[in-house]
């Protein structure tokens, strides 16, 4: 699920920043307003029809995330799983590094990209698509890794975070990447073409982003010991060739035996 783009929303952003440029007055249908209000759920229409866009093959081909290749370089590969795996960018990598691997996904569409993915990367045997509404969905086990990596469930987002640390085993490791809650990430130019999980000022609602202390507070210490929390911005190269900044919170814990 990372990587979507509220294309309607910037579609009209950028309908009013040339309109504003060029002096006329602008007058949108109330379709038009009612759009850029960003009401929708982040539930399974919504998923497929962002899957189904024409942004979804630049979503499903981009590098695997710097923070979860990092973080994760040095474990001892065991059974994993990406909730939330939409292309199976990160999936694919970790099944190239050993790990057995479970990707779930609510979009279909998004699980096929995946699995094609894994089929070129010769890893096909090491990952397991499961469409699921993560909202609802159980594991049948625990994991020695559960990531996840900007995915929006239809839940609140600590709610999420909360559920699928519970798919953790003893020993193993939660690791999370989320959009950063903040007042101001310098305008619409920040997140544009990224994961692009936009409002109506060019950044992630707020629904959709947290901040490290949210996140640790809802980890028992007495089960969890954080190894890192951290606040980040990084520079990369969107789909679209521009260089954008990304606003990113990274909380990595490890479940006590």
């Amino acid at each position: 699920m990372h990587f979507a783009i509220w294309q309607r929303t910037l579609r009209f952003q950028r309908l009013h920043r040339t309109i504003k440029q060029s002096g006329a007055t602008e007058q949108p249908e109330p379709a038009t307003r009612e759009k850029s209000t960003m009401t929708h759920s982040f539930d399974k229409k919504y998923w497929d029809e962002i899957w189904h866009g024409d942004r979804a093959t630049a979503m499903a081909a981009g590098a695997p995330n710097p923070h979860l290749t990092h973080e994760v370089a040095g474990l001892t590969p065991g059974t994993a799983l990406d909730a939330g795996c939409g292309g199976g960018t990160e999936a694919v990598w970790l099944a190239t590094r050993g790990w057995q691997v479970t990707g779930a996904d609510i979009a279909a569409e998004a699980l096929a990209r995946a699995a094609d993915r894994a089929a070129q990367a010769g890893v096909a045997d090491q990952v397991r698509w499961v469409e699921a509404d993560l909202s609802t969905w159980e594991p049948e086990a625990r994991y020695d890794l559960v990531t996840t990596h900007y995915a929006h469930p239809a839940i609140p987002q600590l709610d999420f975070y909360r559920r699928i640390a519970d798919w953790v085993a003893p020993g193993g490791m939660l690791f999370i990447v989320g959009h950063l809650h903040h007042d101001h990430h310098g305008g619409a130019a920040s997140h544009d073409a990224g994961h692009g999980h936009h409002d109506t000022d060019g950044q992630p609602p707020e629904s959709a982003s947290v901040r490290a202390a949210d996140i640790t507070a809802q980890l028992d210490p007495t089960e969890w010991e954080i190894s890192t929390a951290r606040e980040t911005h990084r520079s990369m190269t969107g789909p679209d060739g521009r260089d954008v900044q990304l606003h990113d919170v990274v909380v990595a814990a490890v479940r006590r035996r």
